[in-house]
């Protein structure tokens, strides 16, 4: 049975904390209409966070994902709106773009072994000026009409509340079917399982907290597309990273890349892959990020790779590599958009909201190092 550490009381009490202070100063922090803000917020980080996460998994990093959000939401943004392509081929398109760079990078670190925080740091500032160059520093609106819905309506359309309870109902036979799948595996293992009620309450928590979510949204317009999208990718990830061999394969060469190597592990192909698949979430979150803005500016992105970071860390995703779960990085990324969105609620100075993003990864970072001393 997996015990409660340090961190996860921790987690949880600064949240708590984070949501209480907000709200004391701000009463319209938990109103409804932000709550849905927050959650397309929350979306936008979260798929990213993703994205990064298998970045981190086999020891790597990424600092070029929030260059890359800006230049392919800008380059869907110019297709549709500048150059009058459908959304979906321009969508597409930038898809395309985005996967292939990102695999290509990861072939460039691993072929000529150049280190991935090299690699990326040059991927943050090339891509930072071709996104700047693609919309030729100026704002490319994001207008609101019948050939471009697809675009312009990815943050803005809601499902109806009906719909809503139906997702979720799916959602709660799926939570029940896996853990039972899964528990019949072990036990046919002749490995050790849960007690029933243990397994029960780690069923009953999601399912509470889905319930919760969908109550809250309905609220007002009910439950954003965005976050269907980041449900689908958390799932995706979590399947992809603990029921498949090569989820195996990213926490093994996280461990010990040169002891996966030697036991057979395709490690290059490995990590070009999870880099590939990083580009997936990069793209998606362009959309998404481009799409909320309501234009591709210059800025778009811009730090968002740190706050993907900081996401994991918080989340017990090691920088070392072979170590956090898909919930972790869910849970980490709903700290930092609570942070970020309460900040801005009350319309925090912007270098007041750079000091508290620094701080928050400064922290992350220590209690990685700190509480892996420890084990």
């Amino acid at each position: 049975m997996k015990r409660l550490s340090i961190r996860d009381f921790s987690l949880v009490l600064a949240l708590v904390a984070i949501v209480a202070f907000f709200t004391i100063q701000s009463p319209v922090y938990l109103d409804p209409r932000n709550l849905s803000n927050l959650a397309v917020e929350f979306s936008i980080i979260a798929v990213l966070a993703l994205g990064v996460f298998l970045i981190l998994l086999p020891g790597q990093t990424d600092l070029s994902t929030g260059s890359g959000v800006g230049l392919f939401g800008g380059v869907a943004a110019v297709l549709i709106y500048n150059q009058g392509w459908p959304a979906p081929a321009a969508m597409g398109a930038a898809f395309v773009g985005a996967v292939a760079l990102w695999a290509l990078m990861g072939l460039l670190i691993v072929k000529q072994r150049i280190p991935a925080f090299i690699m990326t740091l040059a991927g943050m500032l090339v891509f930072k000026g071709l996104h700047w160059a693609t919309i030729e520093n100026s704002t490319i609106p994001v207008k609101v009409g019948a050939q471009d819905n697809l675009f312009s309506s990815l943050t803005t359309w809601y499902l109806p509340p009906s719909a809503g309870w139906a997702v979720v109902a799916v959602a709660v036979a799926a939570l029940g079917w896996a853990a039972l799948r899964a528990r019949a595996r072990r036990i046919a293992h002749g490995l050790t399982v849960e007690d029933r009620d243990t397994a029960f309450a780690g069923w009953l928590i999601p399912v509470q907290l889905l319930i919760l979510l969908v109550v809250v949204l309905n609220q007002f317009n009910g439950v954003p597309l965005p976050i269907l999208l980041l449900g689908v990718t958390a799932v995706a990830v979590f399947i992809l990273t603990r029921h498949t061999p090569f989820g195996r394969h990213l926490y093994a060469i996280g461990g010990n890349a040169e002891a996966s190597r030697i036991s057979g592990i395709p490690v290059e192909r490995t990590i070009v892959i999870a880099f590939a698949l990083c580009g997936v979430t990069v793209a998606a979150t362009g959309f998404l990020q481009t799409a909320y803005a309501g234009a591709s500016t210059s800025t778009i992105g811009q730090f968002l790779e740190l706050d993907a970071i900081a996401a994991c860390v918080i989340g017990g995703v090691s920088l070392a590599g072979g170590k956090g779960t898909v919930g972790g990085v869910l849970f980490g990324a709903l700290i930092m958009t609570a942070l970020l969105n309460g900040m801005t609620l009350l319309a925090v100075d912007p270098e007041l909201k750079l000091i508290a993003r620094g701080l928050v990864l400064a922290l992350a970072v220590w209690m990685d190092v700190a509480l892996s001393k420890r084990r």
